[in-house]
């Protein structure tokens, strides 16, 4: 649910109200009891940025589980190859 700000025009008082999308705005003031509450015009309480990242959110870190170690291959598990012959012969 979204929080919205109002403000009087006559008192000046300024409040925030949580309310559903579907809800009418407020028109009396809480305070002078007139019908001048209205909604004001705020930023949003986030940002959009990059490909689908919130400014706000936090990004993943590579988990320890993922990480894997960089050690050089030993002997053992290079791959070795052998000389490939091929042999020939004719029939005649």
């Amino acid at each position: 649910m979204p929080i919205y700000e109002y403000q009087c025009k006559l008192c000046l008082h300024q409040e925030d109200k949580l309310q559903k999308l579907s809800d009418a705005p407020l028109t009396q003031c809480p305070q002078c009891h007139q019908p001048s509450f209205e909604r004001l015009v705020s930023a949003a309480g986030f940002q959009l940025k990059g490909s689908g990242w919130y400014v706000t959110d936090f990004k993943d870190k590579p988990k320890t589980s993922e990480i894997k170690p960089t050690s050089p291959p030993s002997s053992s598990t290079e791959a070795k190859t052998a000389p490939v012959t091929t042999s020939t012969s004719t029939t005649d």
